[in-house]
């Protein structure tokens, strides 16, 4: 079993980034002192459910974190800055600070180093998150000791559910558009002025038109989708809101 550090303070380490082409040395003191830190740890960038699951959500959700108290979502990898800077950018995950824990020092000092050798990746942290204040643990979320790579309670939702049991969750919300369309800048301006943040696809770059007519039927754009439903174009997306407002009235 992996011990529970809760009431004890994080590693003192220095952690080795690379900031506009040059070494910067970060202390653990300059990451935690005085400060209210969500740190989510796992084995290694680019895996499947690092990428597919674990970033995506904790960046999505770093915006209610912060609405309650944190500071600063950081995720921490046995990985070198070179390779941690790489991933972020490629998640467009720009809401979390990545920290390369290169030599494994913050992960052997945390006791969550382990041996990852049947894979190739030799010494990997296993995945955890924390929640940490003034450089002490108030919490952790530790995945069970078992074979594989368990991801069941260091996501962000459990995290945001511990911190803020009340708080609302962001809408998943993504737009398909085309460059130079203005129903599909009516309809981002609407969610924007709303608060509502979204992905936007845009046609012959991110999707074709081939795609659009199967997720939707459809083969006009904008067509905007809320946690799962398609909502339709602009003026379906007016009428979307005033529904809204109406129901809260």
């Amino acid at each position: 079993m992996f011990e529970n550090r809760e009431g004890q303070k994080v590693p003192q380490v220095t952690f080795r980034t690379r900031r506009n082409h040059e070494w910067v040395d970060v202390s653990s003191d300059e990451i935690f002192r005085g400060k209210t830190v969500v740190v989510f740890s796992l084995p290694g960038a680019f895996t499947p459910t690092c990428s597919s699951t674990h970033v995506p959500r904790y960046n999505q959700l770093t915006s209610a974190l912060k609405q309650h108290g944190v500071d600063e979502v950081i995720c921490i990898s046995v990985n070198d800055a070179f390779v941690m800077n790489e991933w972020r950018n490629e998640q467009k995950a720009f809401n979390v600070t990545f920290l390369p824990d290169g030599n494994g020092d913050f992960s052997r000092g945390m006791g969550m180093l382990v041996a990852k050798n049947d894979l190739g990746f030799g010494d990997r942290s296993w995945r955890y998150s924390m929640l940490v204040k003034d450089g002490v643990i108030e919490k952790m979320f530790i995945e069970p000791n078992k074979p594989g790579d368990p991801f069941e309670v260091s996501d962000a939702d459990t995290m945001l559910e511990y911190i803020a049991p009340e708080a609302a969750k962001p809408m998943n919300v993504t737009v398909f558009s085309r460059e130079g369309c203005p129903y599909c800048v009516r309809a981002k301006g609407m969610l924007r002025d709303a608060g509502i943040d979204f992905e936007e696809l845009v046609l012959n770059r991110d999707f074709s038109e081939s795609t659009i007519r199967a997720v939707s039927g459809e083969t006009t754009v904008p067509q905007v989708f809320i946690n799962g439903v398609r909502i339709g174009g602009s003026e379906a997306l007016e009428k979307y809101f005033a529904e809204q407002r109406k129901n809260a009235a």
